[in-house]
């Protein structure tokens, strides 16, 4: 399917996708939502079982999947996945989701280990610096097409103790409107996902050093998070709009806002803040 980007064909509908981090959470609710939607997805995630059972959901609910284990943190698996999408297709995506994504924290810059940092920037920032190298060519070639990098609100939110998370999360975001840029004009549009808490496993296996983090965390995801069900088809109908930020909760847009208009002012509260609740 050709899709029109200026209007016309909705670009979400009946698109044939590749989806990586589709294992569960937002990636796995991206995959099944492109799928009810008419596309045929390509399910991509480190973890082949997690990945399988994301392809199993879209078949038992008649849809079109194919699953591929890939490590985004590798430039060679990434090719890999791009190749595979295109033979399965028969011609490129129409829809790339760099999603892949892992989450850390809980120590100060200068305390948390260099191992963490690589470790976060490897998936977060590389597994999306790697989707666009390989994918963005493609889709320019075929003059149509959407990539949505997933990035966070704390690309912008600056959060103390969460150093290397929000560097490879504002390195997403920085890539996604360079690209957006460079591929004005070409058919092919670039959304950033910017949300606060989800409801998905990212903090499942991770250890904090510091539980005052974890329980933050927990909180925000019990009282603030937001289904991922909700967020892929926010974002998804933010593609068809052709928008480039996708600020989907409130207090995501408080908190961009913020630290838009009052950036000095917002990074002193965001560390009294953080001090006053230990």
């Amino acid at each position: 399917m050709r899709l029109n980007p200026f209007g016309g064909t909705r670009r979400t509908h009946q698109a044939d996708a590749v989806v990586t981090g589709a294992g569960s959470g937002i990636g796995r609710a991206f995959a099944v939502e492109l799928s009810r939607r008419g596309g045929r997805v390509v399910c991509s995630d480190i973890d082949a079982d997690r990945a399988r059972e994301t392809v199993e959901i879209i078949g038992g609910a008649g849809g079109k999947a194919f699953d591929v284990p890939c490590d985004v943190g590798r430039s060679d698996q990434v090719v890999a996945l791009a190749d595979t999408a295109e033979q399965w297709f028969g011609k490129p995506p129409d829809i790339v989701i760099n999603n892949a994504g892992i989450g850390r924290g809980g120590a100060l810059v200068g305390q948390a280990p260099l191992s963490e940092w690589h470790q976060v920037l490897d998936v977060n920032l590389w597994g999306v610096i790697h989707g666009c190298h390989v994918f963005a060519p493609r889709l320019r070639a075929a003059g149509h097409g959407a990539i949505v990098n997933t990035a966070s609100a704390a690309a912008f939110g600056a959060a103390p103790r969460m150093a290397a998370y929000n560097v490879s999360k504002a390195g997403v975001l920085a890539l996604s409107e360079t690209l957006a840029a460079e591929l004005a004009g070409s058919g092919v549009i670039v959304t950033a996902l910017c949300p606060t808490a989800v409801k998905t496993n990212i903090l499942q296996d991770v250890s904090f050093e510091d539980p005052t983090v974890a329980q933050l965390g927990d909180a925000m995801l019990r009282w603030t998070g937001r289904s991922p069900e909700s967020i892929a088809r926010t974002t998804l109908d933010a593609v068809d709009r052709g928008q480039l930020y996708v600020v989907p909760q409130v207090e995501a847009k408080l908190i961009w806002q913020s630290k838009r208009l009052l950036p000095v002012p917002y990074t002193r509260a965001a560390g009294l803040l953080e001090r006053l609740m230990r």
